[in-house]
């Protein structure tokens, strides 16, 4: 069995993550890392274990693995896009220092490790559509520096010292669970709760702006597919595209109208947020992690949707 530690549990991905991970491995053996300014709440906080694991702290990582005897980390530390834009040197600490920290635990205590990369990996100079699995990154935002630098580097470590080392590169994640966390696809999820809660949605990015999204269940399949993968099939490793969905504001907007016909959408372009999503790809091709993992999405715009709909309304936000 198992033994796991989610680095950055009470983020925007690793709080769902972790709860994924508890279903399919048992509660006691998945442990919740988080920082001192965000501990677990809930659910997160009742149904496991969980302990202090602020990424660059390497002795706090690697007391918290020989503690429960990890062998697998996923490394979910990172400030989102917009955010590190704002605190560059902080997004770089936390991105690449400490991910070095984790690949030295790894590498001393035979783990492996999933730290994900991300669409915003790739750059104005990146072809945009169909944007191919070894292409030109050349990325305009620190976010994707340190994104491209962890592909790198998590290469490194596999070639250099055997550590097995996997990632994928998320596009945009949907969730119905967590609130948006500074991210340039983050209208993607706004435009949901607006529309639930009966508010005019002021829209953030350009009308026919296209952008890679993914549905929250469908990323967490992927993070855990790719780490159950059979390694003798993996080419790439570091960091496999993945897609589900692109689409633009309009094309979400009307989506969402065949089933609150009243909503109403209007724009207020953040010129920050547009420039980091018109350097980003509109689409990705996915072929080498369905060829390589069997990667295979369940959600599309249409069936993501209506089940977000129906959650939040559950919800009664």
């Amino acid at each position: 069995m198992k033994n796991i530690l989610v680095v950055g549990a009470t983020g925007q991905i690793g709080s769902e993550l972790t709860m994924e991970l508890r279903k399919r491995y048992g509660n006691e053996h998945v442990v919740a890392g988080y920082i001192a300014s965000a501990p677990p709440q809930g659910e997160l906080r009742d149904s496991g274990p969980a302990e202090l694991a602020d990424v660059t702290d390497k002795e706090m990582i690697s007391a918290v693995v020989e503690k429960y005897k990890i062998d697998t980390i996923y490394n979910l530390a990172a400030l989102l896009s917009v955010v590190a834009e704002s605190k560059p040197m902080l997004a770089w600490n936390i991105g690449i220092n400490g991910l070095l920290n984790i690949l030295e635990i790894a590498r001393e205590h035979n783990c492996a490790v999933f730290t994900p990369s991300s669409i915003g990996s790739f750059g104005p100079s990146t072809p945009h559509v169909k944007t191919p699995q070894d292409t030109v990154q050349r990325p305009t935002t620190m976010y994707g520096v340190t994104k491209v630098t962890t592909e790198l580097v998590s290469d490194y470590y596999f070639h250099k010292y055997g550590v097995d080392t996997r990632a994928v590169r998320f596009p945009g994640i949907i969730s119905n669970v967590t609130p948006p966390g500074g991210g340039t696809t983050d209208y993607a999820v706004d435009i949901y709760y607006s529309a639930v809660k009966g508010e005019k949605f002021i829209c953030p990015i350009k009308e026919g702006t296209l952008m890679d999204m993914m549905y929250m269940p469908d990323a967490l399949n992927a993070a855990i597919s790719l780490m159950e993968a059979d390694a003798s099939r993996l080419v790439h490793r570091n960091a496999f595209n993945i897609a589900a969905m692109s689409f633009s504001p309009e094309q979400i907007f009307a989506e969402i109208k065949k089933h609150i016909p009243s909503f109403e959408m209007e724009y207020n372009v953040d010129p920050l947020k547009q420039s980091i999503a018109d350097s980003w790809p509109d689409s990705l091709d996915d072929t080498c992690a369905r060829e390589e993992w069997d990667w295979k999405p369940q959600y599309d715009l249409s069936t993501m949707t209506i089940d977000m709909i129906e959650k939040l309304r559950a919800r009664n936000i």
